[in-house]
């Protein structure tokens, strides 16, 4: 499992331009950073970080065919 390095996300955000929301920018930055695509594996990264899980309640995405619906919303 991966453990989610908050300083190099605020870093990659700093390069994002136009997107307001946290969650999505996150999403982003795992796909990229860890070259993670699975949604299982970003599900299991978000679950077992006390901030993210946060974003995941907030939306109430509870597993990871939730999180892949949110994924093919969103882009």
């Amino acid at each position: 499992m991966i453990t989610i390095n908050w300083a190099e996300f605020k870093e990659f955000k700093k390069h994002r331009h136009g997107e307001s929301q946290n969650f999505p920018q996150l999403l982003d930055f795992i796909r990229s950073y860890y070259n993670i695509s699975n949604a299982k594996e970003i599900f299991d990264t978000l679950r077992h970080d006390e901030l993210s899980n946060m974003m995941l309640n907030k939306r109430n995405i509870t597993d990871a065919v939730e999180l892949e619906k949110y994924l093919f919303k969103t882009n």
